[in-house]
């Protein structure tokens, strides 16, 4: 990644870290020679990723299991950070899942989780650290969407209309930090080679399979954009012609070709 000498130094939380794109931002920011906060349920998996990047980069890096889509874990968290000393001068606003299926077939207790997770999380978190941010006229948000966002998805419902508030939540925080050396951007991959689909309980389409991306390239592109404090950005050609173009199409039409790639084996 370009513009390593820009994070060099800088501390980065890191929400969801334990795998997929979460742990692929940890590696990236710490190749940049970010210090590193790690986040996530998972305990073991954040040492195991620690000591995998302390193998490879002289960094520091902090360890904080937590549930962040329980009500009061935002806070706590952050407590925790300023309880360490530390301040976060980068947030990746990664953790998130998704539910597939009918919205009436979806168990309320499992939809409310990721409604906390997908959306309050990421508000709480925001709002926690940005007043830091502000104050010493520094920081970089980097909020994670999807696709998804653009259009209405049947079979993804909750979750899509869950991304399109992080996207246009933090497109418009965006404009309100502009005069400030501070900024939010969203990115919003497509498919990606990461457990998304299994913890969804999904089996992936025809156009899943064939779109997929790696983490590795959408993780690059969405720091480059956070660089450059963009407010937006679609990795992937396809994916941004898809979202391109669904701004000619009715959104009936939008729901039900989005419907027909999600259940096309």
């Amino acid at each position: 990644m370009k513009n390593k000498s820009s994070l060099q130094g800088k501390t980065a939380l890191v929400t969801g870290a334990s795998s997929g794109l979460g742990a692929e931002f940890a590696r990236q920011l710490a190749a940049s020679g970010c210090h590193l906060i790690l986040v996530a349920r998972r305990g073991e998996l954040l040492q195991k990723l620690k000591q995998e990047l302390l193998v490879k980069h002289p960094v520091n890096i902090q360890v904080l299991t937590t549930d962040l889509a329980e009500a009061d874990a935002p806070q706590k968290l952050y407590a925790a950070i300023k309880a360490a000393g530390l301040s976060v001068e980068i947030l990746i606003n990664n953790a998130g899942f998704g539910i597939y299926g009918e919205h009436a077939k979806i168990p309320w207790p499992q939809e409310q989780q990721m409604l906390m997770l997908d959306i309050l999380a990421v508000m709480q978190l925001t709002k926690l650290v940005l007043p830091e941010m502000l104050e010493r006229d520094y920081g970089y948000i980097l909020q994670i969407s999807s696709i998804g966002a653009y259009q209405p998805s049947p079979t993804y419902a909750a979750y899509s209309a869950a991304k399109t508030f992080v996207l246009y939540f933090g497109e418009a925080l965006n404009y309100e930090l502009r005069n400030a050396r501070v900024s939010c951007t969203v990115v919003s991959p497509g498919v990606t080679a990461t457990e998304f689909l299994r913890v969804a309980g999904q089996k992936p389409s025809l156009y899943q399979r064939l779109l997929m991306m790696q983490s590795p390239e959408v993780v690059r592109i969405g720091l480059k954009a956070m660089l450059k404090r963009r407010p937006s950005v679609v990795p992937g050609r396809m994916n941004a012609l898809m979202v391109w173009s669904n701004r000619f199409v009715p959104r009936r039409w939008s729901a039900a070709i989005t419907y027909r790639l999600m259940t096309l084996q």
